[in-house]
């Protein structure tokens, strides 16, 4: 392999003696690590295991991507068995892209169905992130719409409550200037004009 233009750990220590590594999925009993340090990395061969694709293939798309290309670091780190083996990263932020680009057709029976669901998701979440302001926009409008009407129903209902109380005020006011004079004793009625 050609590993030129791109950073390679070697010397004494390998780069699981330098950061720390966290288990951060098990898929299909294989490991998925992010390796702590100044930017959090995954190792590229485990995902592809825990896939059942062929790590190559990943290997040569990714050196070939415009974007990831310039992302990939080669180190050198010692197995369980105590051999030494290079290790493919990507930043742990490109790996949700990554995956989202494989081509679910070329993934293990077991793995297939949880690839699809996985891009299903993606496609889900960047309809979401991206028409997410306009969804905002449009809920917004028309709940301002609604409540203008309830606005203007409520400034009808005001204004008749209002020509209402006037005239019940006004009535009252009648009332209270009335005198015996207004009374028909004959009747037991008031002789009332309202205005």
């Amino acid at each position: 392999m050609n590993y030129t233009n791109y950073e390679i750990y070697s010397n004494q220590k390998t780069m699981l003696e330098i950061e720390k590594t966290t288990t951060v999925a098990r898929v299909n009993n294989v490991d998925i690590v992010v390796i702590e340090g100044e930017t959090k990395r995954v190792a590229v061969r485990s995902i592809c295991e825990a896939l059942g694709i062929a790590f190559e293939p990943q290997f040569k798309r990714l050196k070939t991507d415009p974007i990831l290309s310039s992302t990939i670091t080669l180190g050198v780190t010692v197995g369980a068995d105590g051999k030494q083996r290079e290790m493919v990263t990507i930043p742990f932020k490109y790996v949700f892209g990554w995956l989202f680009r494989i081509d679910s057709r070329n993934v293990n029976e077991e793995a297939r169905d949880t690839v699809l669901k996985y891009q299903i998701e993606c496609y889900e979440v960047l309809y979401r992130h991206f028409t997410s302001y306009a969804e905002f926009v449009e809920q917004k409008e028309a709940k301002i719409e609604a409540q203008l009407k309830l606005e203007d129903q409520a400034k009808s209902d005001f204004k008749n409550a209002k020509e209402i109380l006037c005239e019940v005020q006004q009535e009252l006011k009648t009332l209270r200037k009335l005198t015996f004079e207004h009374f028909d004793p004959n009747n037991h009625q008031f002789k009332i004009e309202f205005q």
